[in-house]
C-alpha cells in the first residue's frame, strides 16, 4: 500500500508506478532506514506520542528486521513497495500491527531519506578511507623495494632527467593523500543529522533534534529545514572526490600501461591481473589498468549528472532529486572497486632494473648536469643552456651518449670544460644532485611526504644537500618518514567514538564473550538499550572490535567498565585508544577521579593509573561488589587515576 493514498480516488497506472518507484535503487538504504526509525521511535517517547512499552516493541521487531537484511538483502527486490521507506513500514506493520502506523507521527519521507543518504555516506566514505589508506600503504611497499632503481623521468612523454622508481611511486603517495584530505573533509561537512525537518517547515513534534542526532551518531542536527530536506552537497562532494580520485588512479594506471609496453620493458604485471587474447598467443595484456583508466570517464559523468540535477532546483524537496543514489551508489562503488584493484595490481608488479637504467642512461638526461656544470665554471645559465644543446646535437649526430665525448670534443663548444666534468655526467651524479625539497633523494623523500623538515649545514645546501633529493643515500629514512604518516593514517581507520544504537549486537557479543571467560561481569541486552549513552566504541575498518563504559556514580566518581575487544584484534591499540577516550569524557565532564577494577594491572599502569584499596571505593562495593558472583574470592586489582 503507497503511503499517500488517501488523496486518490483511482489507482496509479501501472507505466507510471514502474516510473515512480525507486526501491530497485534505494533498498541499499534499508540498514540506515531502519537505525533512523529506530532512533525517531526513541524521540517519540519523549514527545509523548509512544509509550516505553510502545517503543521497546518497535525497536525489537525493527532489529529483528535488520538482522533479516543483513542476512539477504535482495529479498526487498522482490516486493511492490514504492520505496525503501514505505517497505520498512510495512514490514513493521506486518509484524506490530496498527503499532507500526504511528512510527511515521511527525516525520516526512523528505527528512527520512535525506537522513539516511548522509548516514549511508559515512559508512562508505569511512571504507573508502581504508581502501585509499591500503593503496598508499602498497604503494610504499613498492616504493622501499624499488628505492634504488633508477628509471627516466618524462615530460612530454620525453626522457627528461633520471629518478628512481620508488620517487615515482610517492608521487602518487602524495596525490591520494589528498584525495583522503578531501574525502574526510566531506564527511567532516556531511556529519549534521536532517531528522526532524519535516517536508520542509521541520516537525509540529517536541522532538529533542540535539539528541536524535546524537542517537545516530552525527555531531550535531541541521539548522534550517528547507536546506535539511534539499541538500545534497554531501552526494556531490563525496561524487567530487571519487572524481578527483579516479584522475588520479588513471594517470597511475595510464603510466604502468605505458611502462608495460614492450617498448618500454619497464615493467610486467603478475597474470592474477591480466588476460590473454583470443587470437594472439603471445598476448598480456593489462586489462586491470585499462579498466580503471576507463572507469575514470563513468565517475566523471555522475559527477555532472548529479551537478545538472540540482542546478535548477527550487527551495525545497523535489522528485528530480529521487535521482540522486543511482549516480552516487555506482560512483563510490566503482571508486572503491578501483582502488582494491589498483592495490592488487601494484602489489604484483616486478621491475626490470636493468632495463630502467639503461633507459635512463639513453635520451640525454644528464644534460643538465652538463649546464650546471657551465654555471658553477661562472658561465650564465641561459648560455649554459644553449653550449649544451649544441653539444646535444653533436652527441646524436655521432649516436654518442654525452659522457663518451672525449674532452677535446667538449672543449670544442666549451674551453672551461675540464677533466672534472665526468663525474658530472653519472647517473649517480645526476640522483645525488636532486635532494631539493620534493625532489627523489633517498633520505629526503618521505620528509617530503610527512611534511617534515631538518635543518641543513650551510656547506650542504651549497652542495644541493637538501630536502626530497634524488640521492640514493636519501631513500631509506624518507620511506621510513613516509611509513609514519601511512601508520597514523592507518589508526584513524581505527577510530573510537561514542555508541549508537546500531552497534548494539556488537556491543552485546564482545560483552557477553567476555563475561563467560570471566573478565567482565555479564551485562543483560536490556542493560546494554538503557545504557548505551555511557558506551564508546572502537572501530577498524568500519567495524565495531571494541567497547568500554564509563558509569558515574552519584558521588561523581566514575568507573570504566565493560572495557572489551575482539581476541583478533589484540595488540592493536584499540584496548588503549577506549581508555584514552574514556579518560577525556570523563575531564570534560569535570570529573576528577576514575578508578577500575582489572586483571590486568600493567596495562592500566602504563595508561597512567595507580594502585588503590576498594576500602576507598564505597559506591562501587555498596552498589556492585555485594551483587558480584565472585565476591568472596575476588582477584581484580583496584586502580584509580586523578584528573584533576
Amino acid at each position: 500500500m503507497a503511503l499517500w493514498g488517501g488523496r486518490f480516488s483511482q489507482a496509479a497506472d501501472q507505466r507510471f508506478k514502474s516510473f515512480n518507484d525507486s526501491l530497485k535503487v534505494d533498498y541499499r538504504l534499508a540498514e540506515q532506514d531502519i537505525l533512523g526509525s529506530i532512533a525517531w521511535s526513541r524521540a517519540l517517547v519523549g514527545a509523548n506520542v509512544l509509550t516505553t512499552e510502545e517503543q521497546q516493541q518497535l525497536e525489537e521487531a525493527l532489529l529483528t528486521l535488520r538482522a533479516e537484511v543483513q542476512a539477504d538483502p535482495v529479498q526487498i527486490l522482490t516486493s511492490s513497495a514504492e520505496d525503501i521507506h514505505s517497505w520498512v513500514e510495512g514490514k513493521l506493520i506486518e509484524r506490530v500491527g496498527d503499532l507500526g502506523k504511528k512510527l511515521h507521527t511527525g516525520r516526512s519521507r523528505n527528512d527520512q531519506v535525506a537522513t539516511d543518504l548522509k548516514l549511508w555516506c559515512k559508512d562508505q566514505g569511512e571504507h573508502l578511507y581504508g581502501l585509499l589508506v591500503q593503496l598508499q600503504q602498497t604503494l610504499v611497499e613498492v616504493a622501499e623495494r624499488e628505492s634504488e632503481t633508477v628509471m627516466p623521468g618524462y615530460t612530454h612523454l620525453q626522457r627528461a632527467q633520471p629518478i628512481t622508481f620508488g620517487h615515482w611511486c610517492l608521487a602518487y603517495v602524495e596525490m591520494f593523500d589528498r584525495d583522503i584530505g578531501r574525502l574526510k573533509d566531506a564527511i567532516h561537512r556531511l556529519d549534521t543529522c536532517p531528522l526532524g525537518s519535516g517536508a520542509l517547515a521541520g516537525t509540529a513534534y517536541p522532538i529533542d533534534r540535539d539528541q536524535l542526532a546524537h542517537d545516530l551518531g552525527f555531531h550535531r542536527a541541521t539548522l534550517n529545514s528547507l536546506d535539511s530536506v534539499s541538500d545534497r552537497d554531501h552526494a556531490i562532494e563525496l561524487v567530487a572526490t571519487a572524481a578527483t580520485s579516479m584522475m588520479h588512479l588513471s594517470r597511475m594506471a595510464e603510466d604502468l600501461i605505458f611502462f608495460n609496453t614492450g617498448e618500454a620493458g619497464f615493467i610486467e604485471l603478475s597474470d592474477l591481473v591480466t588476460s590473454g587474447s583470443s587470437l594472439m598467443p603471445q598476448k598480456k595484456n593489462p586489462d586491470s589498468l585499462e579498466l580503471i583508466r576507463g572507469r575514470a570517464g563513468r565517475v566523471f559523468g555522475h559527477w555532472t549528472g548529479l551537478m545538472t540535477v540540482m542546478k535548477g532546483l527550487p527551495l525545497a524537496y523535489n522528485k528530480d532529486m529521487q535521482e540522486d543514489k543511482e549516480g552516487l551508489f555506482d560512483a563510490l562503488d566503482t571508486w572503491g572497486d578501483c582502488l582494491e584493484m589498483a592495490a592488487l595490481t601494484l602489489s604484483g608488479v616486478k621491475v626490470n632494473a636493468e632495463r630502467t637504467l639503461q633507459a635512463a642512461q639513453q635520451g640525454y638526461a644528464n644534460a643538465t648536469e652538463l649546464a650546471d656544470y657551465l654555471v658553477a665554471k661562472g658561465i650564465p645559465f641561459r648560455q649554459a643552456h644553449h653550449i649544451v644543446g649544441e653539444v646535444v646535437v653533436a652527441a646524436i649526430s655521432r649516436k654518442l651518449p654525452l659522457e663518451e665525448l672525449s674532452l677535446a670534443d667538449l672543449q670544442a663548444f666549451c674551453p672551461q670544460i675540464d677533466e672534472d666534468v665526468f663525474p658530472h655526467l653519472t647517473i649517480d651524479a645526476c640522483l645525488a644532485k636532486r635532494e631539493v625539497v620534493g625532489g627523489t633523494g633517498r633520505r629526503r623523500v618521505g620528509e617530503a611526504v610527512g611534511g617534515r623538515a631538518v635543518q641543513l649545514k650551510p656547506e650542504d645546501i651549497q652542495r644541493g644537500q637538501t630536502f626530497g633529493g634524488t640521492a640514493y643515500r636519501q631513500v631509506k629514512s624518507a620511506l621510513v618518514e613516509a611509513q609514519r604518516r601511512l601508520d597514523a593514517q592507518k589508526a584513524e581507520v581505527m577510530r573510537v567514538r561514542n555508541a549508537r544504537l546500531s552497534d548494539l549486537d556488537a556491543i552485546d557479543q564482545i560483552v557477553t564473550y567476555w563475561a563467560k571467560v570471566g573478565e567482565n561481569l555479564p551485562r543483560s541486552r536490556d542493560d546494554l538499550v538503557r545504557n548505551i549513552f555511557d558506551f564508546a566504541v572502537a572501530e577498524h575498518e568500519g567495524k565495531v572490535v571494541g567497547c568500554a563504559a564509563l558509569y558515574i556514580y552519584g558521588t561523581g566518581l566514575a568507573e570504566i567498565r565493560s572495557l572489551g575487544v575482539d581476541v583478533d584484534q589484540h595488540g592493536n591499540g584499540q584496548g588503549r585508544a577506549l581508555v584514552q577516550y574514556m579518560l577525556q569524557r570523563a575531564k570534560d565532564l569535570e570529573l576528577k577521579r576514575v578508578i577500575v577494577l582489572t586483571r590486568v594491572p600493567l596495562f592500566f599502569e602504563r595508561l597512567g593509573f595507580s594502585y588503590t584499596s576498594k576500602d576507598r571505593l564505597p559506591e562501587k562495593v555498596m552498589k556492585d561488589c555485594d551483587i558480584c558472583p565472585k565476591r568472596h574470592a575476588c582477584d581484580e586489582v583496584a586502580m584509580e587515576v586523578q584528573l584533576g
